[in-house]
C-alpha cells in the first residue's frame, strides 16, 4: 500500500521544497489537494507546492496521472488511496499528529465535488490537526474547455446544474432527481451516471429537454485516452453503449452547447463599470435593446 522514494525531485512547485523531514513542525498538517481531471499540468502552483512539502503523499492512482508524483520529495512516503478506507487514511492523519508530519492527500478534480472531503475535514478537526483545502480544476470545466464551449450563454442559459443520477451507491436527497433539475432547461453537468445511460436519457426527456437538445459525452478528459462525443438527448443512450462507456464519463447537457449569435453586455461599448466609461450612443442603443 505504500512505497518510498517515488518522487522525482524536491523542487516540484518551481522552487525548493521547504524542509525535508518536516516532522520538526510538531503539530502536523494535512493538505487536501485538488489534482484536476487527470493531466498533471493542470495542477495549480499551490497544489504542486503542497505535494513538494509533504512527508506523506496519499494519491488516487486510478484517477490521477502518476506524473503528479514528480513534485514529491525523493524521501516522501507514497500511498495509493485505492487500497485505503477512510479509517486507513485517518490513521495516517493520526500518525501525522503524533510525529508532526505534513500529509498531502491528492484527490481528482476539485475536492468540493464528490470528493469525500468533508468527512476528512471533520476527522482532522477531531484530531486537532491543521487542514487546508487546495481547489482543483473540475472535470466539468475541463470538458467545456475541450469542447470549446461556454456553459452560460446570454439569453440562453445563465445557470449550470452539477448533479448525478439517482439510484447509485449514494442515495439522492428528495427533490434532487435529474428529471426535476431538467425542468429548468439550463445547462447541466451530470456526473457518475454512464452505467445507467438509459435512465439518464429518460429522466432528461421527462424533465422537458427536447430530443434534439445537444449533449457532450466526455470520457477521461485530459488523459491520453480521452474521448469527446457529441450527440443529443435522444441519441445519448445509444452513443454511450456504442462506445462501451460505464465509468469516468461526464455529460454536459443543454441548449447552450449549440447556441451562437448572442452577445454579453460586459464588453458592449454601451456598458460601463469602474474602469471604463460607456459610449453615449452605444449606451442608448443598449437601453433600447433591453426594451
Amino acid at each position: 500500500m505504500s512505497t518510498h522514494g517515488k518522487g522525482a525531485g524536491s523542487s516540484g512547485a518551481g522552487g525548493e521544497a521547504s524542509g525535508a523531514g518536516t516532522g520538526s513542525s510538531g503539530a502536523g498538517r494535512v493538505t487536501i489537494v485538488g489534482a484536476g481531471p487527470g493531466a498533471a499540468d493542470l495542477l495549480t502552483f499551490r497544489a504542486a507546492r503542497a505535494i513538494a512539502e509533504a512527508d506523506v503523499v496519499i494519491w488516487a492512482a486510478s484517477l490521477v496521472q502518476a506524473e503528479v508524483l514528480r513534485h514529491a520529495r525523493e524521501d516522501a512516503e507514497i500511498m495509493d488511496s485505492a487500497a485505503m478506507s477512510l479509517e486507513d487514511v485517518v490513521a495516517v492523519y493520526e500518525r501525522a499528529t503524533r510525529e508532526g508530519l505534513r500529509v498531502a492527500r491528492i484527490h481528482s478534480g476539485d475536492p468540493s465535488l464528490w470528493g469525500g472531503t468533508q468527512e476528512q475535514v471533520d476527522r482532522c478537526a477531531d484530531l486537532g490537526i491543521e487542514v487546508e483545502i487546495v481547489p482543483g480544476v473540475s472535470s466539468f470545466s475541463a470538458v467545456a474547455a475541450l469542447a470549446g464551449r461556454e456553459l452560460t450563454i446570454p439569453e440562453v442559459a445563465q445557470s449550470v446544474v452539477l448533479t448525478r443520477l439517482g439510484g447509485g451507491k449514494t442515495p439522492m436527497p428528495p427533490g434532487e432527481e435529474v428529471r426535476e433539475f431538467a425542468r429548468h432547461g439550463t445547462t447541466m453537468a451530470v456526473f457518475l451516471s454512464a452505467a445507467r445511460s438509459g435512465q439518464l436519457a429518460a429522466e432528461l426527456l421527462e424533465g422537458g429537454y427536447p430530443t434534439d437538445t445537444p449533449v457532450v459525452v466526455a470520457h477521461q478528459v485530459t488523459w491520453p485516452e480521452e474521448l469527446l462525443l457529441h450527440c443529443t438527448v435522444g441519441t445519448l443512450e445509444e452513443t454511450v453503449k456504442a462506445h462501451k462507456l460505464w465509468k469516468h464519463t461526464l455529460f454536459l447537457v443543454g441548449p447552450a452547447l449549440a447556441a451562437s449569435g448572442t452577445r454579453s453586455h460586459l464588453y458592449h461599448p454601451g456598458h460601463f463599470h469602474g474602469f471604463r466609461r460607456a459610449d453615449p450612443a452605444a449606451r442608448r442603443a443598449l437601453r433600447t435593446s433591453r426594451g
